[in-house]
């Protein structure tokens, strides 16, 4: 009887031991594992919107985010999702279940990038919003620039542009972008911040473009300038691709380098349109910026270690204070083309080419 005792004594602590060693784990892997400690292999996956919205993604971010990650020898996989939220979700779920244990997104909307967040966090994956904030998806961080800076650059561009053109009274529109993007609402407090103000500028139209989709974009100005017989003086264009819709709608009616367009992301086409006159201006972010600064957090969280930001963003939806790395944009015009491809952002080859090369000699383009 006394051994048989002994025997279930000796077996509980045995089991006691075992849970307390589980235990440990689960503790180590709280916090830990949240900021991708847990003794696992440091590997990092990114996915980013599309290529629709604009060339940045593949063209910058995606090259950008290799090198830094490559620098610091931490394993990587980066994908796009093509606007595709079905695909956005699989491609999260690959990279968790092939081991990466820091997750960060450009979401495509708020609702598909918080079921991923929430996905990663049940599985102790770090994660980070890159370049738009999910709302209400609780990322641990997130890192983009002063959106409504950007914004209000816009508006002010806007402005000067008009004022050069001796436009008073004029009349403006807004083609926005999409509506399921919190950087666009964002951009818009910032540039209607600025023109609301003035008197001398009446709004006609104010319309958001689905998913930033530049096809959509022409069609909607076409229908604002028909509505309008053509008396559109400005038009506050919210990224290059939406300005360049435009653009090409107001060359159909032999208006361009008429009526001010601006832009955003000082894409190769949105600086030849500046060039060629057809848009005055664009909002630089200097993107090598985010993606290192993204980078240096993601490795960190993956490596286990504590990591801070700088700068906090309201959540408007949850009310939370998100730790945030928010950088300057700059604003961009024929005067200063040169600060992007100083920056090595864009290449002379790829901007001066055909009939800018003559432009780009004209304006000054090193």
């Amino acid at each position: 009887m006394r051994r048989r005792l002994l025997s279930v004594v000796a077996a509980v602590a045995a089991l006691t031991l075992i849970l307390a060693a589980c235990g440990g784990g689960d503790d180590d892997g709280g916090d830990g594992a949240a900021a991708g400690g847990g003794g696992k292999t440091p590997k990092v996956g990114v996915i980013l919107p599309d290529t629709k919205s604009s060339a940045r993604w593949e063209t910058a971010d995606k090259p950008l985010l290799e090198a830094a990650f490559k620098a610091a020898g931490v394993q990587y996989d980066i994908q796009n999702a093509q606007g595709d939220k079905t695909q956005f979700q699989t491609i999260a779920d690959q990279m968790i279940t092939n081991g990466a244990n820091v997750l960060m997104i450009t979401n495509l909307d708020s609702g598909t990038g918080k079921a991923v967040l929430d996905k990663a966090k049940s599985q102790g994956v770090a994660t980070i919003d890159y370049d738009r904030l999910t709302l209400n998806g609780g990322a641990q961080y997130y890192v983009s620039f002063d959106n409504v800076a950007v914004g209000t650059l816009q508006g002010e561009g806007l402005a000067k542009c008009l004022e050069a053109k001796g436009k008073n009274n004029a009349n403006i529109v807004y083609l926005n972008g999409s509506p399921t993007d919190n950087n666009a609402t964002l951009f818009k407090e910032g540039y209607d911040g600025v023109l609301s103000k003035m008197t001398q500028y009446k709004k006609v139209a104010d319309q958001s473009v689905p998913e930033w989709d530049n096809q959509q974009a022409g069609t909607i100005f076409e229908q604002m300038y028909t509505k309008e017989k053509g008396k559109i003086d400005g038009v506050l264009a919210a990224n290059d691709g939406l300005g360049n819709a435009v653009i090409a709608i107001l060359k159909k009616n032999n208006a361009n380098g008429e009526v001010p367009v601006t832009g955003q992301d000082a894409t190769v086409q949105g600086l030849q349109n500046i060039l060629a006159g057809d848009q005055c201006m664009t909002v630089y972010k200097a993107v090598k910026q985010e993606a290192d600064a993204a980078a240096k957090l993601a490795v960190g969280l993956a490596k286990g270690e504590q990591q801070t930001a700088p700068d906090t963003i309201k959540d408007p939806e949850s009310g939370r204070d998100v730790p945030s790395v928010l950088l300057k944009p700059v604003s961009i015009t024929i005067d200063n083309v040169n600060d992007v491809l100083a920056d090595g952002y864009i290449k002379k080859e790829d901007l001066c080419t055909g009939s800018y090369a003559a432009k780009c000699t004209e304006a000054g383009v090193e």
